[in-house]
């Protein structure tokens, strides 16, 4: 009984599969073949008595259950080892590939392999390109690479948008692109519209006879053609702050406007100065405010443009491509005021012609023509449809090559622009030779990196941004970063760092562990969000990428020379030391783009954000009795970024708790990562009204800035207030930080959500 007790056991166990033996036959058969040997399988059923004759073959009856058991166990333990076997070889095979794409082979290796012959490598090289082994590397690439000769090579007299000499240009450095070996280069055409420079003039009237005359070498695109007369009122630099000190002291209606440049863009200076109805804008620049090569003096008058916004102001929202019919249309962003530069020189002599000349070093006080002088701005510029090629170059990564970061320069400027364009557009080139070496030599990046020169940089980010709105849904959630070049070197005091939240951890890391001597004693100033006037602009606030500006300067201020005639090599040597400035720029910038590509995590700190937005949430917080005075609470904004906050901690454990060998999850990961910046960006407004859509960064009323500033009138000008107005911008703003923590939760079928 027990026996049969312990059969039953066994066979529901292996799902009651009936035990068997054999029958042997050993009688001849009737054809005569003694050699046919016949084997059946019998049923349990089948194992009573059978007679002798059968020759029959039986196990013994106390043993049979027992050998049967201990003979299935074993084969249950031999699969078991057997599968064992194959996830470990699995496993020691994935980790194998995963290893062979970071080798650093001898230089004869990858030729080996390609061609199935052994390489010969030697079994002490190491298998794996770690950081500790990348970072080295690169570092004595850098060493080794003559900038002064790359700037030298790219300097040309005139490099004006569309020109002649600037397709040249664009065409060496395609040449340059090919020449290294990259994966792909190509060109991207557009068609826009810029501005080129009439006739200008500003004269100081003593009734109606002209008292002096004078007659600027440069201006400002996108002003309005115009002739208008009034008198002259001093604006320091032309922030808001500064107007609303005027406006508060004397009526600016139909009078011109003498502001200083730097601290605020033009556009910024002139947009402000039409919210005070003022007739026309004179700028130009103090000294004082700025670094020269040597000694302190004049400044010709700078090169700059007016339109407050990026891009070609006819096409706004969408690209510039040619032979597409748009109806007419231009940006609300382009001035309805003339603007005019003029030199430091001029611009003192008008000074001295104030009323008291001595309030430029008084802020509070205000200063104008008195009733002897008037002023006339007349400004001529003449509208172009130009045509301007940015330049593209790609290395293709080895796991993720539909993911990619961009690093990119402006090629373009207004006299010769070394140290505006010529010195971004050298490391540009020298970047993409030094990382496909690294290719060549073993390093093979996880995601691809492509290598922009822009044109019609000058004009407002015009190459750049045309490329991001004709290329929208192409580079949606798939590009990583973008870094720009521009500008980067203006001195070699501090470092200046304007980049998306992101970034900022990473940035920090990277010169926390850089060893370059001159990178060690500047000292750095990080700044979340960028000016407009910066081409990394559109790419983080239009486009929702993340996004670093570099910029090397002296403490004084930016370069005196920048955008005038003397942005010359000459004078550029005499500001820093070229080689060393040019090699610690690479330097930072590189590891940014190799960090980027490098590791299986993205070194994207989304957990920033949360404080970002926690502290935006605060400042309503701090107003919290005129929202509930409105029927209105804070209730949902806050649950909102609760969402947002639970989203990050999950991801992060996330992260910590993934195999670094389980690529597709890990990449599902870094995608999420990859929408956090996107979806700052605000889907309730139109891209064409309201390009700049970032909530924290942007420039409209669905800002977290907007919605603070229209609260802040209930204390100041209460009769400005507009309760629906702001109803609407709280809605929006919640709904946009809602969906971004959805985004940031994963999948729909993952977010927990009762909002």
């Amino acid at each position: 009984m027990k026996m049969d007790r312990a059969r039953t056991t066994i066979t529901n166990i292996f799902g009651r599969v009936p035990l068997t033996y054999t029958r042997f036959s050993l009688t001849p058969q009737t054809d005569g073949d003694s050699s046919q040997v016949e084997m059946k399988l019998a049923d349990e059923e089948e194992c009573g008595d059978q007679p002798m004759g059968d020759h029959l073959v039986k196990r013994q009856a106390g043993n049979n259950g027992s050998r049967s058991l201990c003979f299935k166990i074993l084969l249950v333990v031999l699969l078991f080892l057997i599968g064992f076997l194959i996830g470990y070889l699995s496993y020691r095979g994935r980790v194998g590939s995963g290893q062979s794409r970071n080798a650093v082979p001898l230089p004869c290796s990858a030729h080996g392999v390609e061609n199935g012959m052994d390489n010969g490598v030697d079994e002490s090289m190491p298998t794996v390109m770690y950081w500790s082994t990348l970072r080295p590397m690169f570092q004595s690439k850098i060493e080794d690479t003559p900038f002064e000769r790359s700037i030298q090579q790219l300097t040309m007299n005139s490099r004006a948008a569309g020109s002649a000499s600037e397709d040249a240009l664009a065409k060496m450095v395609h040449d340059k692109f090919t020449s290294l070996g990259l994966d792909k280069v190509w060109d991207d055409e557009h068609y826009v519209t810029l501005q080129d420079f009439n006739r200008a003039q500003v004269s100081l009237l003593s009734g109606d006879a002209v008292a002096e005359t004078y007659n600027p070498t440069s201006y400002v695109a996108y002003s309005p053609a115009a002739s208008v007369n009034g008198s002259l009122v001093y604006g320091r630099y032309g922030t808001k702050e500064d107007f609303e000190k005027l406006t508060g002291k004397v009526n600016l209606t139909g009078e011109l406007i003498l502001v200083r440049s730097g601290t605020i863009p033009f556009s910024e200076k002139v947009r402000n100065a039409e919210c005070a109805k003022a007739a026309g804008v004179i700028i130009y620049p103090e000294p004082a405010d700025f670094t020269f090569p040597e000694r302190n003096g004049d400044i010709d008058s700078p090169f700059g443009h007016a339109h407050f916004g990026t891009g070609d102001p006819f096409t706004p929202g969408f690209p510039s491509f040619n032979h597409t019919q748009f109806p007419p249309s231009k940006s609300s962003g382009l001035p309805q005021i003339p603007v005019q530069t003029l030199s430091s020189k001029d611009g003192k002599s008008l000074i001295g012609k104030l009323d008291s000349p001595r309030c430029i070093e008084d802020s509070g006080s205000v200063c104008m023509l008195g009733n002897k002088y008037k002023v006339k701005l007349e400004v001529n510029n003449v509208l172009a449809e130009k045509k301007i090629l940015n330049v593209f170059g790609v290395i293709k990564g080895s796991d993720d090559p539909d993911h990619y970061v961009v690093v990119g320069a402006q090629r373009d400027s207004m006299g010769m622009g070394v140290c505006k364009a010529v010195v971004g557009t050298s490391l540009l080139v020298e970047l993409a030779r030094m990382i496909s070496e690294l290719a060549k030599e073993g390093y093979k990046p996880r995601r691809s990196i492509v290598f922009a020169s822009w044109s019609a940089g000058d004009f407002g980010a015009v190459g750049a941004t045309e490329w991001l709105e004709g290329y929208l849904n192409n580079l949606h959630l798939k590009t990583i970063a973008y870094i720009n070049l521009d500008a980067i070197i203006q001195g070699s005091e501090s470092l200046q760092v304007s980049a998306s939240p992101l970034m900022y951890n990473m940035i920090q890391k990277i010169l926390n562990e850089i060893t370059d001597p001159m990178a060690v004693k500047l000292a750095s100033k990080f700044s979340y969000g960028f000016s407009m006037d910066d081409a990394a602009y559109p790419f983080l606030t239009y486009s929702g990428i993340p996004s670093v500006s570099l910029r090397f300067q002296q403490t004084k201020g930016p370069y005196a020379f920048l955008g005038t005639e003397k942005d010359t090599y000459e004078n550029f040597k005499k500001l820093v030391k070229v080689d060393q400035m040019c090699k610690t720029a690479a330097n930072i910038t590189g590891q940014i783009i190799l960090r980027l590509t490098h590791d299986h995590k993205l070194p994207l700190d989304f957990n920033i954000y949360v404080k970002e937005l926690r502290s935006r949430v605060f400042e309503l917080h701090k107003q919290r009795t005129a929202v509930t005075g409105m029927q209105l609470n804070l209730q949902w904004i806050n649950s909102a970024l609760g969402d947002f906050t639970r989203a990050a901690t999950s991801l992060a454990n996330s992260f910590t708790e993934t195999d670094q060998e389980n690529r597709p999850f890990l990449r599902s990961l870094n995608d999420r990562v990859m929408k956090v910046e996107h979806s700052m960006l605000s889907p309730y407004v139109s891209p064409k009204e309201f390009p700049f859509r970032h909530i924290l960064y942007g420039s409209g009323d669905h800002t977290f800035d907007a919605l603070k500033k229209h609260l802040d009138l209930l204390k100041t000008d209460k009769a400005q207030f507009n309760e629906d107005l702001f109803k609407n911008q709280l809605a929006l703003l919640t709904w946009t930080l809602q969906s971004a923590a959805n985004a940031l939760g994963g999948e729909i079928w993952e977010i927990d959500n009762e909002f």
